[in-house]
């Protein structure tokens, strides 16, 4: 949860600012590109309406007909954990909400209480882990019964979302719930997508390898890319959280795809279409966008939030509540909007950089001004005395109170750079893999060095993206063990995280190692 978050009390400690009789504020800063990013569209009193501009701009070239959102939806049906969906998030999305009724799938949990009547603890929990597992290794339907059932159950809606991740587009906006006239912060919007897309893509995995168990390995190979295809939509949304959920679904495709590498009996030209397959799929989205856009429209509404409704409706420790009730005033935000401008600007064009170590170079003075400024924060809000003294006051304290808006981004730049290096990184190890796989086919053993996979199985060798030199490759009688030395630039010998002790390399070994049981 972004820290922005403590920024804002709930609506309802707002409520009396809703007195239509009351006067209503105006912006006390210039509309343009240094400050507002957008001129329009407007609201009655106003200020920048930011989640109808973000949501404009995101369905740009989308149609009902083009965008995988929209039969997702009719696959999920009109409501989200129990609760409806805002009919202005379907309006956005320019068709009418599902009907109540209808052939929608059924989440594990909801089929495990409501079909096979589990208790929540520890009978829901225990057939989730074992789906779990399902969605990792081949199985068969006599071993695992439920979980077959569970997905005979969801044929209809699955072959909906199998569709769906054919499409082109991918749009899904961003509604906030309303429960007063001005409408909640935009980073509070609602993003239901993210876990039903991850729960479409688990039963997608955990179907395709109950078809490999069956020998059917071009279906199980189109339910594996479909995982893929959900990822890489999802991510097309306009918040760092989604890219980075999308990024955890394509990762977990692309484990689920060394697994069916590694069971299904495919030939040499199978192996190599399953590559070409890969290298087709839509990109990844750039990191950097999310930050462009997206974000930057989020933070932009924090600021517009604050001018509108008042320094009150800051939440902060019990001395920075004084401080406001003492600074009765209404604040100027228009440095506040300037310094956020800049500072995105900054962070995007960093996160464009050619390769991880012109990002890295640039994103550094940026991480450190920012930790610094989270670190002075309290040093910075002025004394009563200061106040008291300066005809600027008004300037004073709402640059004060947008370096608390400020400082909250922190941790958020690197994540989420680190997170889509990696993205990049896993993949070209996936192409490898299959190249190799490929290459044991054609040869009946692996190449000694990755080299002999060029041009005939792929057209170039990738270097690793974190250390910029040739990725670690240790060939063995049985298999290999192929590396990159991962975000923290130390070979650990192919140690992941998922070893102990824990490293930080990403890594592909053949034969798989077994599943560590929970």
């Amino acid at each position: 949860m972004r820290k922005i978050a403590l920024l804002l009390l709930s609506v309802s400690l707002l409520a009396a600012k809703d007195d239509e009789d009351a006067k209503k504020p105006k912006p006390r800063f210039p509309l343009g590109k240094e400050t507002t990013y957008v001129t329009e569209p407007l609201d009655t009193d106003g200020y920048i309406d930011y989640a109808a501009a973000l949501n404009e701009r995101l369905r740009r070239d989308v149609t009902p007909e083009n965008n995988a959102n929209v039969l997702i939806w009719k696959a999920l049906g009109p409501r989200s954990e129990g609760a409806p969906m805002p009919e202005e998030f379907f309006k956005w999305l320019e068709i009418k909400p599902p009907p109540e009724v209808g052939d929608y799938f059924i989440p594990m949990g909801r089929y495990a209480r409501e079909q096979l009547k589990l208790a929540p603890r520890p009978g829901v929990i225990a057939i989730q882990e074992e789906l779990s597992l399902c969605s990792q290794r081949a199985w068969k339907a006599s071993e695992h019964p439920n979980i077959a059932a569970w997905l005979k159950a969801n044929e209809k809606p699955l072959a909906v979302a199998l569709e769906a991740t054919k499409r082109t587009h991918y749009y899904s906006p961003l509604v906030s719930k309303r429960t007063r006239k001005e409408p909640e912060p935009l980073f509070l919007a609602l993003m239901p997508s993210m876990e039903q897309c991850r729960r479409l893509a688990q039963a997608l995995a955990a179907r395709a390898f109950l078809r490999i168990d069956e020998g059917r390995f071009e279906d199980a190979w189109q339910d594996l890319l479909a995982c893929h295809r959900i990822g890489r939509h999802l991510a097309q949304g306009a918040a760092n959280i989604e890219l980075l959920v999308g990024i955890i679904i394509d990762s977990n495709a692309g484990r689920a795809d060394l697994a069916f590498l590694e069971r299904a009996h495919l030939k040499s030209e199978q192996i190599n279409k399953c590559l070409r397959d890969l290298r087709a799929l839509p990109p990844m989205p750039v990191a950097a966008d999310k930050m462009d856009l997206g974000e930057r429209f989020m933070i932009l509404d924090v600021v517009v939030i604050l001018d509108r409704d008042g320094v009150e409706s800051l939440v902060a420790a019990q001395e920075e509540e004084q401080f406001l009730r003492f600074f009765q005033r209404k604040p100027n935000y228009e440095s506040t909007l300037r310094n956020v401008n800049h500072l995105y600007d900054r962070m995007a064009k960093a996160m464009r950089g050619k390769d991880r170590k012109t990002r890295q170079k640039e994103l550094a003075p940026i991480g450190k001004e920012l930790a610094e400024l989270d670190m002075k924060i309290p040093k910075l809000r002025p004394t009563k005395l200061e106040l008291l003294l300066s005809k600027d006051r008004d300037k004073i304290v709402g640059e004060y109170i947008g370096n608390l808006v400020i400082g909250s981004l922190t941790p958020a730049v690197h994540r989420v750079q680190n997170a889509s290096d990696q993205c990049e990184q896993n993949q070209n190890n996936l192409y490898l893999a299959f190249a190799l796989a490929a290459y044991h086919r054609d040869h009946g053993r692996y190449p000694k060095e990755l080299g002999a996979l060029a041009p005939k199985y792929l057209d170039r060798i990738p270097d690793d993206v974190f250390s910029e030199k040739p990725l670690i490759y240790r060939p063995d009688e049985n298999g290999y063990l192929l590396y990159s030395v991962g975000v923290n630039g130390q070979d650990e010998q192919g140690r992941t995280s998922d070893d102990q002790p824990q490293g930080d390399d990403l890594s592909i070994r053949m034969p798989l190692p077994k599943l560590k049981q929970k």
